[in-house]
């Protein structure tokens, strides 16, 4: 496999161009680390950031799991169920 193959695979095989797919993934990863962050505070401070973590997972998943995405990670959800029982 050509390196540059390596960069299109996988933006390709959810209906994206590298482009759109290092915006999209960049964008997930940023809100996981504020997520992140929120909990760790609301482990300090119990009264802050009550729903931060719980919102955000449930809406990551949302658009993560959405239209020709769906496709991509029920296949990865099946492979990796496949890989563990092996």
């Amino acid at each position: 496999m050509s390196i540059l193959r390596s960069f299109s695979d996988h933006p390709a095989a959810v209906g994206e161009t590298y482009g759109q797919h290092l915006g999209f993934a960049t964008g997930v990863g940023a809100r996981m680390v504020l997520a992140g962050l929120a909990c760790m505070v609301h482990g300090l401070f119990p009264f802050l950031f009550e729903r931060t973590g719980s919102r955000t997972i449930l809406a990551l998943h949302a658009r993560v799991t959405a239209g020709q995405r769906a496709t991509f990670v029920g296949a990865d959800a099946a492979a990796g169920a496949t890989a563990r029982r092996a």
